[in-house]
């Protein structure tokens, strides 16, 4: 799969908001080529809400472990809850060491695994998703979409 497939297949989902930073927008440069997804049918993110899911393109002066940095490599990351996150992971423990020298799970791709900064909110990470978890990234897409409905209509109620 190509980030550009991925994308595309958030566009199907109903009240998308895609939000990528680009040189000279209001975003801060960091965030620059990466991708953000909320849901928002009106088109406004809600105070103090965080997106379900974002591509990232490049390492983070923090979150170093996936190896962003190496050509044509890049992260997708969804948040699935800690329900689903201990489904399929168990508890999660502590969170890696996003900065570790030492090449690990982290790096890997084609593979989820628990997001190396924020899995104890239920997140994961697949570098450069591909044919051995298209299907799971697609049900985990799905999932993360629909708690991110449920949470804009609590918040709506």
């Amino acid at each position: 799969m190509s980030m550009h497939e991925i994308i595309d297949r958030f566009h199907t989902l109903d009240g998308l908001l895609h939000i990528a930073p680009e040189a000279g927008g209001p975003y801060p440069e960091l965030t620059w080529g990466d991708h953000f997804f909320y849901f928002a049918p009106d088109g406004e993110v809600l105070a103090n809400t965080q997106p379900f899911a974002t591509i990232i393109t490049k390492d983070y002066p923090d979150d170093t472990a996936s190896e962003l940095s190496a050509p044509d490599r890049w992260r997708l990351n969804l948040h699935i809850g800690r329900a689903r996150f201990s489904a399929l992971f168990g508890e999660p423990g502590p969170d890696v060491d996003a900065n570790a020298d030492t090449p690990g799970q982290q790096s890997v791709t084609d593979a989820i695994h628990p997001h190396p900064l924020y899995s104890r909110q239920g997140w994961v990470a697949v570098v450069n998703p591909g044919s051995r978890t298209e299907k799971q990234v697609d049900e985990l897409l799905i999932a993360a979409h629909d708690d991110a409905r449920h949470r804009w209509e609590r918040a709506q109620s």
